[in-house]
């Protein structure tokens, strides 16, 4: 299972997405372990183009549900469940849902 954590340097969410992370990783009961990558570093992968800042994926997937939007260099702004509030990282339960999913399919999690 691989999970990427996709940001811009300058967005001011990315602190909040790890702790997202993390408390997901507990949630589900796997150890936290991901690769980050900041969307203009020349060494960023290809996939990893296109998406706001912060974008969290499972095996390439965004934990949203969303696509790429095309414009990488702005922060996102994610629904939070049924109050359609607004924030800036994705809701834990879609992160957890996501692992859970991809760790109940995936026989290795691989160090990141």
């Amino acid at each position: 299972m691989s999970i990427e954590l996709v940001y811009e340097k300058t967005c001011p969410n990315i602190a909040g997405a790890r702790e997202q992370l993390l408390r997901a990783f507990g949630e589900a009961g796997l150890t936290p372990r991901w690769r980050e990558w900041e969307i203009t570093d020349p060494a960023a992968p290809g996939h990893v183009h296109g998406y706001g800042s912060p974008t969290i994926l499972v095996d390439g997937q965004d934990v949203s549900g969303a696509g790429v939007s095309g414009d990488d260099l702005c922060c996102r702004l994610y629904s939070q469940g049924e109050t359609g509030r607004q924030q800036g990282v994705p809701a834990q339960a879609d992160i957890v849902n996501a692992l859970r999913s991809r760790a109940s399919t995936s026989s290795t999690f691989p160090a990141a």
